[in-house]
């Protein structure tokens, strides 16, 4: 990316993310870009889609996600609330989620559980969850099986967010969406499906 894409990444973030979140991300992303970790460039959400997150997130404490890659989208999670607590699964540790971590400081890693596994093997203790967060396998039946899976430790009234819900390259998550009957709303490319 040329320095004007940068300049223009790091204005939009600052337009649409809360400032804590906001320099973390622009923080973040330029951390990547020294360290040439093409994988978080590439994965990481997007600030429009990242703002949308965090505006469903808001007033929701326990958060499990699934699908941790390199930590941004839980990092930021924690951030944008110092109430709240997650716990974030993936088959696969990475080590430049560590790096990440750092630029968030103490109270925010503490408040943060990694667990390495996939999505449908949980839950684990954590009981009580009022935001799902799936942005795991994208595949169809693991999507199903995540949602079965966490089903029974959510909240009343919780929130069950399926990531690049409508992507042409990952037509599982639409899939699972319309076999769980799932009524929501699609914004950014998530799709939001608030539980009765």
């Amino acid at each position: 990316m040329s320095a004007r894409d940068e300049i223009r990444f790091a204005v939009d973030a600052l337009r649409r993310l809360p400032w804590p979140v906001a320099r973390f991300v622009v923080r973040a992303r330029s951390l990547a870009r020294r360290e040439q970790d093409v994988f978080s460039l590439d994965s990481a959400l997007r600030p429009a889609k990242l703002a949308v997150l965090l505006e469903a997130a808001a007033g929701r404490r326990t958060v499990v996600e699934l699908g941790t890659g390199t930590a941004w989208a839980t990092i930021a999670l924690a951030i944008a609330d110092p109430r709240r607590t997650i716990e974030s699964w993936d088959p696969v540790a990475r080590l430049q989620r560590e790096r990440y971590l750092g630029l968030a400081g103490p109270d925010v890693r503490r408040r943060i559980t990694f667990v390495e596994g996939l999505g449908e093997d949980g839950p684990g203790s954590v009981t009580g969850v009022d935001l799902l967060f799936i942005d795991s396998s994208h595949d169809r039946d693991p999507t199903l099986a995540e949602v079965a899976t966490w089903r029974p430790v959510l909240a009343p009234g919780a929130l069950v967010v399926f990531d690049d819900y409508g992507h042409p390259d990952y037509p599982g998550v639409a899939e699972a969406v319309a076999d769980l009957g799932a009524v929501g709303e699609a914004r950014a490319s998530l799709y939001l499906w608030p539980l009765a």
